[in-house]
Protein backbone atom coordinates (compact mmCIF):
# COMPACT_ATOMS: atom_id res chain seq x y z
CA UNK A 1 0.00 0.00 0.00
CA UNK A 2 2.74 2.29 0.62
CA UNK A 3 4.37 1.61 -2.75
CA UNK A 4 1.15 2.50 -4.68
CA UNK A 5 0.91 5.64 -2.62
CA UNK A 6 4.46 6.74 -3.13
CA UNK A 7 4.26 5.88 -6.71
CA UNK A 8 1.20 7.94 -7.10
CA UNK A 9 2.46 10.65 -5.85
CA UNK A 10 5.66 10.49 -8.15
CA UNK A 11 3.31 10.64 -11.21
CA UNK A 12 1.49 14.17 -9.63
CA UNK A 13 5.07 15.87 -9.12
CA UNK A 14 5.95 15.08 -12.69
CA UNK A 15 2.56 16.10 -13.78
CA UNK A 16 3.09 19.41 -11.91
CA UNK A 17 6.55 19.66 -13.07
CA UNK A 18 4.87 19.43 -16.58
CA UNK A 19 2.54 21.53 -16.31
CA UNK A 20 4.81 24.35 -14.91
CA UNK A 21 7.04 23.78 -17.49
CA UNK A 22 4.98 24.19 -20.38
CA UNK A 23 3.13 27.10 -18.66
CA UNK A 24 2.19 29.97 -21.35
CA UNK A 25 4.67 32.59 -22.15
CA UNK A 26 3.67 35.38 -20.30
CA UNK A 27 3.44 37.23 -24.04
CA UNK A 28 0.69 35.13 -25.10
CA UNK A 29 0.32 32.66 -27.32
CA UNK A 30 3.02 32.03 -29.88
CA UNK A 31 2.08 33.56 -33.35
CA UNK A 32 0.97 30.64 -35.92
CA UNK A 33 4.26 28.68 -37.40
CA UNK A 34 6.11 29.56 -40.10
CA UNK A 35 5.04 33.53 -39.42
CA UNK A 36 7.46 35.51 -41.44
CA UNK A 37 8.42 39.37 -41.14
CA UNK A 38 6.67 41.47 -44.21
CA UNK A 39 8.83 43.47 -46.34
CA UNK A 40 9.57 46.68 -44.62
CA UNK A 41 9.49 45.25 -40.94
CA UNK A 42 12.56 42.73 -41.22
CA UNK A 43 15.07 42.88 -38.90
CA UNK A 44 18.47 44.26 -39.83
CA UNK A 45 21.55 41.55 -38.69
CA UNK A 46 23.67 44.75 -38.28
CA UNK A 47 21.64 46.54 -36.00
CA UNK A 48 21.10 44.28 -33.34
CA UNK A 49 21.17 44.90 -29.86
CA UNK A 50 20.52 43.04 -27.25
CA UNK A 51 18.44 40.20 -26.27
CA UNK A 52 15.68 39.13 -23.55
CA UNK A 53 15.37 35.20 -22.99
CA UNK A 54 11.65 35.15 -21.81
CA UNK A 55 10.84 31.52 -21.62
CA UNK A 56 12.01 28.34 -23.07
CA UNK A 57 11.09 28.91 -26.29
CA UNK A 58 10.70 32.87 -26.42
CA UNK A 59 13.61 35.33 -27.07
CA UNK A 60 12.79 38.86 -27.75
CA UNK A 61 15.74 40.67 -29.75
CA UNK A 62 15.88 44.37 -30.16
CA UNK A 63 17.18 45.81 -33.81
CA UNK A 64 17.22 49.33 -33.90
CA UNK A 65 14.64 50.93 -32.23
CA UNK A 66 12.04 47.45 -32.71
CA UNK A 67 11.48 44.55 -31.03
CA UNK A 68 11.03 41.29 -32.68
CA UNK A 69 9.60 38.45 -30.79
CA UNK A 70 11.23 34.72 -32.08
CA UNK A 71 9.40 31.49 -31.28
CA UNK A 72 11.52 28.56 -31.69
CA UNK A 73 10.65 25.19 -33.02
CA UNK A 74 11.67 23.07 -29.54
CA UNK A 75 12.61 24.32 -26.36
CA UNK A 76 16.43 25.53 -27.08
CA UNK A 77 16.26 28.42 -24.07
CA UNK A 78 15.48 26.25 -21.24
CA UNK A 79 18.10 26.92 -18.36
CA UNK A 80 19.18 30.05 -19.96
CA UNK A 81 19.15 33.66 -19.35
CA UNK A 82 19.08 37.23 -20.62
CA UNK A 83 22.61 37.91 -19.65
CA UNK A 84 23.80 34.60 -21.42
CA UNK A 85 25.51 35.52 -24.55
CA UNK A 86 23.79 34.35 -27.61
CA UNK A 87 24.69 33.40 -31.11
CA UNK A 88 23.33 35.03 -33.91
CA UNK A 89 23.80 34.49 -37.63
CA UNK A 90 21.83 35.76 -40.60
CA UNK A 91 22.53 37.70 -43.92
CA UNK A 92 21.75 41.50 -43.38
CA UNK A 93 17.75 41.48 -43.57
CA UNK A 94 15.83 38.64 -41.81
CA UNK A 95 12.32 38.49 -42.61
CA UNK A 96 12.01 34.15 -42.25
CA UNK A 97 12.24 31.96 -39.24
CA UNK A 98 14.63 29.90 -41.35
CA UNK A 99 17.05 33.40 -41.63
CA UNK A 100 18.15 33.50 -38.53
CA UNK A 101 20.55 31.41 -37.08
CA UNK A 102 20.37 30.76 -33.25
CA UNK A 103 22.10 28.94 -30.43
CA UNK A 104 22.65 29.11 -26.72
CA UNK A 105 25.19 27.33 -24.55
CA UNK A 106 26.33 25.00 -28.01
CA UNK A 107 22.30 23.94 -28.80
CA UNK A 108 21.23 25.11 -32.08
CA UNK A 109 17.81 26.52 -31.64
CA UNK A 110 15.18 26.47 -35.14
CA UNK A 111 13.43 29.51 -34.95
CA UNK A 112 9.55 28.72 -35.76
CA UNK A 113 8.33 32.45 -36.37
CA UNK A 114 9.08 35.95 -36.02
CA UNK A 115 6.89 38.71 -35.35
CA UNK A 116 7.83 42.62 -34.48
CA UNK A 117 5.97 43.92 -31.65
CA UNK A 118 4.27 47.02 -31.41
CA UNK A 119 5.18 49.57 -29.58
CA UNK A 120 2.33 49.40 -27.10
CA UNK A 121 3.72 46.19 -26.60
CA UNK A 122 6.93 46.88 -26.20
CA UNK A 123 6.07 49.39 -23.67
CA UNK A 124 3.49 46.87 -21.40
CA UNK A 125 6.87 44.72 -21.17
CA UNK A 126 7.72 44.17 -17.40
CA UNK A 127 11.30 45.75 -17.22
CA UNK A 128 13.24 42.41 -16.87
CA UNK A 129 12.04 41.22 -20.27
CA UNK A 130 12.96 43.88 -22.37
CA UNK A 131 15.89 43.29 -24.50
Amino acid sequence: MMFKAFALAAVLAGAATLAVADAPSPLGPPPPSGTALPKGQCMLTERIGGHAIVDKKTLLISSARDVYRVTMKQGCMGGAVSSDPLGLRGDGEICKPSELDLSIHGHVCFPDSIVKLTPQEVAALPRGMRP
